[in-house]
């Protein structure tokens, strides 16, 4: 971890370094409802880091909306309005859009899909571990989860690595490894009606439109089908809504779950007694439930999201006001030790663990926790079937990028299972 305590928050080269740790327990003791600037323009925006600070404000959309962005940036109407996801709007239009997707996302509904995740698990880890070393992010985090997203959303395995690809361009549109389109380093206006501002927003609409079509004319057995049937109250996606809710399952449904995965094989390489509470496990024993809500916990892909205060709030003694940029840091809550024992430290059979990498409470809790949970458990089970021991090899690589949190690289030497 970065342990500078006054990084730059508003920064993506801050967190090329790691999480900035020492920053968000700065905050969190001294203020946790600070004022941060912005350098490149932007109007500032309230820093929260306490987890029952924002607990509390991401209970009250009423107050602190979602329908204004969830990003840094700063958009105008005509902007929010082309790209705007579900995550992007309130109740009780949110509400509405929710129970549509719900349908295919529901935790029975993802049940469903154990034997499929094992299935593409058991491939990707026979492949990725042919030798005795290998970037795990590359070979075994990137690869699972589009493959199974794919596999769920009903689309074909051949497009998989392209989707993976332009879901980089999008999430990742900070990080050059990832985009030439780096989204403080050359001008965007172009795409500025695209997903992220980039010119992968246009592949993917387009894509999605197509997708769209093929199941308006031939009826098929997929997600992609079932979204677009009318809902009990006879409510249907628009053709917006359906290509920004397909853009936003190809950047976040993939990354969020493959940095989840990254970190926890970066845990395994590091402390080899994580691998001997794990190892030879059935694959029903409870470490499992309560090691994969760890792993989760400590990986928090997604940093932060952002409200709009729609009236005047007090919070620690400072006056939110109307029309502010609120920032929820919820991997900072992930850290907080008034929440967490030891928060810095894995313990796998942690419990309860109320975290907050999926969201805390209001109307905004992640629609594919459930399928997110799943992969990790899954995937880390069949690898622990294939290895004994497992050492990172190099040092590792994070993403350029305030919003998501992540290992791009982890390579990893490993001796294989008898």
């Amino acid at each position: 971890m970065n342990q500078d305590a006054y990084a730059d928050l508003t920064s993506h080269d801050t967190f090329t370094k790691g999480f900035p740790a020492a920053t968000f327990k700065r905050l969190r003791d001294e203020d946790p409802c600070a004022w941060i600037e912005e350098t490149d323009g932007g109007k500032g925006f309230w820093a929260i880091t306490r987890y029952e600070d924002i607990k509390e404000l991401n209970r009250k959309p009423h107050i602190f909306s979602s329908a204004k962005g969830i990003r840094l940036e700063e958009q105008s109407e005509e902007e929010y309005l082309a790209r705007r996801t579900f995550q992007e709007t309130d109740p009780p239009e949110h509400t509405r859009q929710r129970m549509i997707l719900h349908r295919a996302f529901s935790h029975k509904m993802i049940a469903k899909y154990e034997d499929l995740v094992r299935e593409l698990a058991c491939d990707v880890c026979d492949t990725a571990l042919q030798g005795n070393q290998v970037d795990v992010v590359k070979e075994i985090a990137r690869k699972l989860p589009m493959r199974m997203l794919g596999r769920v959303l009903g689309t074909p395995d051949e497009d998989g690595e392209w989707l993976v690809d332009k879901g980089d361009e999008l999430i990742a549109n900070s990080d050059p490894e990832f985009t030439d389109h780096v989204i403080d380093q050359v001008d965007t206006d172009e795409y500025r009606l695209m997903p992220f501002r980039s010119p992968a927003g246009k592949d993917i609409y387009d894509y999605a439109k197509k997708q769209m079509v093929e199941r308006l004319h031939t009826k098929m057995d997929d997600v992609l089908s079932l979204l677009l049937e009318p809902n009990k109250d006879g409510d249907v996606l628009s053709e917006l809504e359906f290509k920004n809710f397909f853009a936003l399952a190809v950047a976040a449904g993939n990354d969020t779950t493959r940095y989840s995965l990254a970190m926890s094989m970066y845990h395994l390489s590091n402390q080899p007694e994580l691998i001997n509470q794990l190892k030879g496990k059935a694959d029903d024993d409870p470490i499992w439930d309560t090691a994969v809500e760890e792993f989760i916990r400590y990986a928090a892909p997604t940093l932060h999201f952002r409200r709009t205060a729609l009236e005047d709030y007090k919070l620690h003694g400072k006056t939110i006001k109307a029309g502010d940029k609120v920032v929820l840091w919820f991997t900072s809550g992930n850290f907080d030790e008034r929440q967490f024992e030891t928060p810095e430290n894995i313990n796998i059979t942690r419990s309860p663990n109320q975290h907050m990498a999926f969201g805390q409470g209001g109307p905004h809790a992640c629609l594919g926790m459930w399928l997110a949970r799943l992969e990790v458990k899954v995937t880390l089970q069949e690898l622990l079937r294939r290895v004994d021991t497992m050492e990172q090899a190099a040092p590792e690589k994070y993403l350029r990028s305030n919003f998501i949190r992540g290992i791009k690289s982890l390579v990893v030497r490993f001796d294989k299972a008898a």
